[in-house]
């Protein structure tokens, strides 16, 4: 198997880069390869702009999208940017690695899936969701927050994991991957913000780790998150259950 890590975390010494590092040593003893990409050290720009294109189909007006169809078509999609598609092409599994931040994932990683995810070659107005380019291989999300677990409940001052994943994870669903539940390590504020002492957050820290090493020995397990698919809306993008439920409450009355 091909395991993929992308880390969205600018200090490689971190708990997000520990995780990843044990991750990788994880599936490399098991015989499998492992390739990681440090986002923040390759300097990657999370910024789509004109500048990333070396011919323009529209050189008085940049249309991101336009252009990423007309780099793809040309053979001049950015290097970085082919780069971190072959990465993609060749695993078997996508860890994405990151820390929560403002209730959502870093700005590197958001500008990461809009530059990566080229329009034209990666997806197309059929070419997505169930029927997506990435079918077939599965991707999941590893996610730290500096908050104790309690707090991601429904009405919880953290939020609901669910609700600051949706996005990521349906984007990634979106391009075809079979999305794994999410593994949340909480209370990783690091020392003079943890919620427990120096010495218990080390414990803690030990245990997360140990629970991640559990996750990644059970994922042959994991079933991936289910979402609709293309015979699930009709032709405006609506769930079809909404026109029989409406059939439904017309015989009703």
């Amino acid at each position: 198997m091909n395991v993929l890590f992308i880390l969205a975390h600018p200090e490689p010494t971190s708990f997000n880069g520990q995780l990843v590092e044990a991750g990788r040593e994880h599936f490399q003893a098991l015989g499998h390869d492992v390739e990681v990409i440090d986002l923040h050290a390759r300097g990657f720009d999370p910024v789509e702009k004109a500048e990333h294109y070396s011919d323009r189909l529209n050189p008085d007006q940049f249309a991101p999208l336009a252009e990423q169809r007309h780099a793809w078509n040309s053979n001049t999609v950015p290097p970085e940017i082919m780069e971190q598609i072959v990465a993609l092409e060749r695993a078997d599994l996508v860890v994405f690695q990151f820390p929560i931040w403002w209730h959502s994932v870093p700005a590197i990683l958001k500008g990461w899936c809009d530059r990566v995810f080229v329009s034209g070659g990666l997806y197309t107005s059929r070419m997505r969701y169930d029927a997506g380019y990435f079918r077939g291989k599965r991707a999941m999300c590893s996610i730290t927050s500096g908050a104790p677990a309690e707090a991601f409940v429904p009405g919880g001052r953290g939020g609901e994991l669910d609700q600051i994943l949706w996005s990521m994870q349906f984007s990634l669903y979106y391009m075809g991957f079979d999305v794994l539940p999410p593994h949340a390590s909480f209370g990783v504020a690091g020392h003079g913000f943890s919620y427990v002492s120096d010495e218990a957050f080390e414990q803690q820290f030990k245990t997360l780790k140990q629970n991640w090493i559990d996750r990644l020995s059970g994922l042959g397990t994991d079933t991936p998150l289910t979402y609709p698919g293309w015979d699930d809306w009709d032709d405006l993008g609506q769930p079809k259950t909404i026109h029989t439920n409406k059939a439904k409450d017309t015989q009703t009355c």
